[in-house]
């Protein structure tokens, strides 16, 4: 039982020292795919400008945060995993903007727990 315990705390302990080093060095600006688009994140919340004022009717955008930490495993719910994964904001218009973190999922709170690695906007439609 004691071992158990120990091994626990030792891939908590990794895994909480990977988060932190994630975050410090994770954390920038980009820009976006779409090029009227700008993205900016740091280790725990990401935005997204887009100023697509030619955009073809009905486009629009996405934002898919990049993350790494404690998410569940699609399709095998009560399983989780450590590593990488990635979320996407609800699609926002071409003059419009959009929030993401790594602990939300279309607005709504989720049981993921990570930092974010990267962030861009993707084409929707």
């Amino acid at each position: 039982m004691g071992s158990t315990l120990l091994a626990a705390a030792r891939a908590t302990a990794v895994a909480v020292s990977g988060l932190a080093f994630v975050g410090v060095v994770g954390s920038g600006t980009a820009q976006a795919d779409p090029a009227p688009c700008v993205v900016q994140w740091d280790a725990f919340t990401a935005a997204a400008t887009c100023h697509d004022t030619g955009a073809p009717p009905g486009r629009e955008y996405a934002l898919v945060v990049d993350c790494w930490g404690l998410h569940g495993i699609p399709n095998a719910f009560p399983l989780y995993a450590i590593g990488p994964y990635s979320q996407s904001s609800p699609s926002f218009a071409p003059t419009g903007q959009a929030t993401g973190a790594c602990g939300t999922n279309w607005g709504a709170p989720s049981m993921n727990l990570g930092v974010i690695t990267g962030a861009h906007v993707a084409t929707y439609r």
